[in-house]
């Protein structure tokens, strides 16, 4: 009893201490909501009602997010695709807004006139000519330039990716190139040139933004092995996050998840991990094996009440995991206007606005459990002190110790780790 009332003691003593070092992330990366503003599409709220204001609506208790991710390509004007339209005077415009409404703002650079993900990581036409020296200076040049527009702007990230999905590599080359890709079996010379990449983006960041936390990128949430293997390829590189992105219908289901993030807490406890990209269909979802890997339809079916569930399967899960801090959306603020408009050209089926009605889907209102949900101290009495577990001050468990900076209870005591 006397490990529960200091518990709650500690609770209220000294909350403002560690307000930031545990502070907890949820939102959506929503790089299209300014093509969709600028295009005149409406957004309603769930009972119909207009929304005059997207970001301010995102903001309010009724959705309670606190965070925004952002995609940039260097110059994405020769892309056909109207959602690859974030160059930098395109994202300074929306950052502006995003930090005005007092979000936190992630910035994800692609470093690619086009989407970059595992399998497409080509290089900026304008920077195809460089050797790989000259692309080093290239992409530090790059980054810290456009971390400058930002900061003038008033808009400086608080999380900065150095590339997005970057499993295999990044800046591969020309279109259809197989060179300088980075898997299992690929030559050391390739690991090497990648990782003397990332360590210029890197010291961009530190010297522009040296309050913000560089996030590095990998899809490869189902399968704990090859976030191993990855990470530790990664280990002299100076970054504070692990990104993931999991989509059940490609990674597997909630029980891999959940043991990639215990391996990744494990292996490297002085890292956070943010989802960066989720989402799930709430209807016409492809065939197996035609756009999905798993089809989890008999789980959460494929409905907007469906993917409310799987919204809240998911936060049940993260919750349990004391190195999880964020929850992002992909592209909640799909909102339809058909194919070939101006916006997209075709329906994803996975925002969380219903792009036949223009109304908000239950799954909007969700993910704000991500922060609270009465899984943290205040909601639950916990009794460490016999049990050896360690856990934070929003009630989070590990069973070591942690190596982060933060207040922890641990066999009954509160205990401050720097």
């Amino acid at each position: 009893m006397k490990a529960k009332t200091l518990l709650i003691t500690t609770l209220f003593s000294i909350a403002g201490l560690t307000h930031a070092q545990n502070q907890m992330y949820v939102g959506g990366d929503i790089s299209v909501l300014q093509s969709y503003e600028d295009n005149k599409v409406d957004y309603l709220d769930a009972n119909g009602q207009k929304i005059d204001n997207v970001l301010k609506y995102m903001k309010s208790e009724a959705v309670g997010w606190n965070a925004q991710r952002v995609r940039l390509f260097v110059d994405p004007s020769g892309d056909s695709d109207p959602q690859v339209c974030q160059d930098i005077d395109y994202v300074v415009r929306l950052a502006k807004r995003i930090k005005a409404e007092g979000f936190t703002f992630m910035l994800d650079f692609h470093y690619s006139d086009t989407w970059a993900d595992p399998a497409a990581q080509w290089t900026p036409k304008s920077w195809l000519s460089l050797n790989d020296e000259q692309l080093k200076a290239k992409i530090y040049d790059y980054t810290r330039e456009s971390l400058q527009r930002l900061v003038e702007a008033g808009a400086t990230p608080d999380f900065i990716q150095t590339g997005n999905e970057i499993s295999y590599g990044m800046l591969w080359g020309s279109q259809g190139t197989t060179a300088n890709r980075c898997y299992s079996n690929s030559p050391a010379a390739n690991w090497s040139r990648f990782t003397g990449l990332l360590q210029q983006a890197t010291k961009a960041c530190r010297e522009v933004c040296p309050n913000a936390q560089i996030i590095i990128h990998s899809e490869r949430s189902g399968d704990p092995s090859a976030l191993e293997f990855y990470f530790n390829k990664l280990k002299d590189i100076d970054f504070d996050v692990i990104g993931l992105s999991y989509y059940p219908f490609w990674h597997q289901g909630l029980p891999k998840l959940s043991e990639s993030l215990n391996k990744l807490a494990s292996l490297y406890p002085s890292k956070k991990v943010q989802i960066v990209e989720t989402a799930y269909y709430y209807q016409w979802q492809p065939a197996k094996g035609k756009g999905i890997d798993y089809d989890f339809s008999a789980v959460w079916p494929v409905s907007p009440a469906g993917q409310a569930a799987y919204a809240q399967a998911l936060i049940d899960e993260l919750k349990k995991h004391a190195n999880v801090n964020g929850l992002y959306w992909w592209f909640p603020e799909e909102n339809g206007n058909g194919p070939n408009s101006k916006v997209l050209k075709d329906w994803v089926n996975r925002g969380l606005w219903d792009d036949n009605t223009h109304r908000a889907l239950p799954g909007l209102y969700v993910l704000k459990n991500f922060l609270s949900g009465g899984t943290g101290i205040s909601g639950r009495a916990v009794d460490t002190k016999t049990d050896g577990s360690w856990n934070d001050l929003l009630g989070r468990r590990s069973e070591h110790q942690p190596s982060g900076r933060g207040v922890y209870i641990h066999n009954g005591r509160k205990v401050i780790v720097k």
